[in-house]
């Protein structure tokens, strides 16, 4: 029996809440073409962020038979487990940012995270969700096309700053296709995106203190047009950078991330 992907008429009339940053996907057509991309199959454990009036929650519950669901807003958590509570779903009432995904009881590199994240708390979530790494498989997100093309970016492009660096580090990001403003209620000023994540099982570089390499990348990035010498001014010296083969003149958005590491490990030996 099929699962509907929108709810009954009291749920297709909630007001979406500014506080909350709500903006619900209702095109068929584009839901379609995000689950056929996630691919979900029975058995696997996933975990929808934020997912609103569900129109992604019937279609993923159908394929896997099973779904764990993050809500913020009460009244939608209360909806969705009403309609699809005995179907295999589990509505966890709070903030995503602070969702333990252990919780799920789930092995390693076992859990996979979907979601159309708000765009006011997107990289406070990644970042949350990056650092339980080890516990997820792969994880697709829609998300305004802006952060998806700078969590994708490459040394040398326009949009290669720190959000890319920090999303390298645990993962392999690839944006996937945009979605026009028409596919949600209501409409957003921006296009959104959809990316794929895929958790690294043997990450390319690996810091040894990643605090340090994330002050490290915040600071060489603090100003795009600073050079290296000048963002980790008091923490490596010249002379200690040209040891790793860096220029000192060289520019941050010239950097790959695993050179960004070898400063990262020199500022945290020192």
């Amino acid at each position: 029996m099929s699962i509907p992907a929108t709810g009954n008429p009291a749920q297709r009339t909630h007001v979406p809440r500014r506080r909350f940053s709500q903006n619900f996907l209702h095109d068929p057509a584009v839901v379609e073409r995000i689950v056929r991309a996630i691919a979900p199959a029975p058995g696997q454990r996933l975990l929808e962020i934020g997912p609103g009036l569900g129109a992604l929650t019937g279609p993923l519950l159908e394929a896997a038979g099973m779904l764990e669901a993050v809500e913020i807003d009460r009244d939608l958590a209360a909806g969705l487990r009403t309609r699809l509570g005995d179907r295999g779903l589990t509505v966890h009432e709070g903030d995503a940012t602070r969702f333990d995904v252990a919780t799920l009881g789930a092995g390693p590199h076992a859990v996979r995270v979907v979601g159309n994240l708000p765009y006011n708390v997107s990289t406070p979530l990644l970042f949350a969700l990056l650092a339980q790494a080890p516990l997820i498989d792969d994880m697709h997100f829609m998300l305004q096309r802006e952060v998806v093309d700078r969590m994708v970016a490459g040394p040398g492009g326009r949009q290669y700053g720190r959000l890319g660096v920090m999303v390298q580090l645990d993962a392999r990001p690839e944006k996937l296709f945009d979605i026009g403003p028409g596919a949600f209620r209501p409409e957003p000023k921006v296009t959104s995106s959809i990316v794929r994540l895929r958790i690294h099982r043997e990450p390319p570089f690996r810091p040894r203190d990643r605090r340090t390499f994330a002050e490290v990348v915040a600071r060489v990035f603090a100003q795009r047009r600073k050079t290296v010498r000048n963002g980790l001014r008091g923490l490596l010296s010249p002379e200690a950078i040209e040891a790793l083969g860096v220029d000192p003149g060289a520019r941050a958005e010239t950097l790959p991330p695993a050179t960004l590491c070898a400063l990262a490990d020199a500022v945290h030996e020192r």
